[in-house]
């Protein structure tokens, strides 16, 4: 079954324009907040920019919404100049949703006490129904340490932070649960935000969203995914681009991994094609061994293919199997490193010289004097 573009389900508010004109990472501006306090809607949305499980989980709270026919407002929220909880006095506001980020300290607190003093909530009653309350969905580690989930939680905060799950997952998980809920009493069957092969297509989506977002790099091909969708970086932010949430329905994991794919490909032919002549250096003086490298000055978007490539020619010259891609950037000697051997750890070296990375790819800036050095 056809998805409906949720922009027909969901025509802008007159005041989104004026949001619209002030968009960017940061938007929080006079005109902005005047938008706002002429906004009115039961739900709000707000969700972590640029990011992909926000915008996700944002897409699914729309659906969820959209099924029970309630007004809902999304906005994304950025660390760059962010919102902060006295500018979502809404009229007629019950629910407030944060998706993927707790916010600055106290943030979700902030909201729940200024929601709770806005529409008069008295008694504990009340929060029977559901009504006046913040939900917060996130995985980050961060998250936890921000956010105690202790006695002094107010009644209203609604907690769901879980590491081992990407808020984009537990966000759909969230809402079909609160969708069914909705219609157990109407109906028998279990209702889904999204129908048939719509649904495991999405649900693919979000498990290599999900397979990045935790570090775990377990899927097939993700590596060529996630560059098949980092162009949808840019369109991520609702305001200044209100169809974003019909674009997302329409992303196809299988078109995303044969972009990225043919993304690499091309990469990796050009960094062949700028290899030439790969020269010894001897990492640390020595110390840590010697490999090849090579000077990719004018090619630094490329670092990561020529010393991958480097790393496998440096192992077949009874070297470490580890690439050395130098270049100046800004004034400045960098030196990148890569390896295609899990027992290569190129961090080690990195840190020693003040930077940093994983043992697969690290980098750090080198003086002149020093780098000589290393390939006399």
């Amino acid at each position: 079954m056809t998805m409906p573009r949720l922009s027909r389900l969901f025509p802008p508010p007159p005041w989104r324009q004026t949001l619209r004109c002030c968009g960017g990472r940061g938007f929080r501006s006079k005109a902005a907040l005047d938008a706002l306090a002429k906004a009115s809607a039961e739900s709000l949305v707000l969700y972590n920019y640029p990011s992909f499980a926000g915008a996700f989980g944002s897409l699914f709270a729309r659906l969820y919404h959209s099924h029970l026919c309630r007004p809902l407002l999304i906005l994304p929220f950025s660390s760059v100049h962010p919102f902060r909880a006295v500018d979502f006095k809404i009229e007629g506001l019950k629910t407030c949703y944060l998706i993927d980020f707790v916010g600055p300290d106290h943030f979700p607190h902030q909201l729940s006490q200024l929601i709770d003093q806005t529409f008069g909530i008295v008694s504990i009653t009340d929060f029977k129904i559901h009504c006046f309350r913040v939900v917060v969905i996130d995985h980050h580690k961060s998250a936890l340490l921000k956010v105690d989930p202790g006695e002094d939680c107010p009644r209203n905060l609604h907690l769901h932070l879980d590491t081992n799950k990407s808020s984009a997952v537990a966000a759909y998980d969230y809402f079909t649960q609160q969708l069914n809920t909705e219609n157990s009493a109407e109906q028998q069957e279990k209702m889904c935000l999204i129908n048939g092969e719509d649904a495991a297509r999405i649900l693919m989506l979000i498990k290599y969203i999900e397979d990045a977002n935790l570090r775990k790099w377990e899927l097939p091909d993700i590596r060529a995914f996630n560059i098949g969708i980092r162009p949808m970086f840019a369109k991520l932010n609702c305001v200044t681009n209100p169809y974003i949430f019909d674009q997302l329905l329409k992303l196809n994991p299988a078109d995303l991994i044969a972009k990225g794919s043919s993304i690499i490909k091309s990469r990796q032919d050009a960094a062949k094609k700028l290899l030439g002549k790969p020269f010894k250096i001897r990492l640390g003086k020595g110390f840590y061994g010697n490999c090849l490298g090579i000077r990719a000055d004018g090619n630094s978007n490329l670092a990561d293919e020529i010393g991958k490539e480097l790393s496998i020619r440096s192992a077949a010259a009874g070297l470490r199997p580890i690439g050395a891609v130098v270049y100046m950037q800004r004034g400045i000697l960098k030196m990148c490193l890569r390896s295609t051997d899990s027992k290569a750890d190129t961090s080690e070296i990195a840190k020693a010289y003040g930077g940093g990375g994983n043992s697969f790819s690290s980098s750090f800036t080198i003086k002149m004097d020093e780098y000589n050095k290393w390939v006399s």
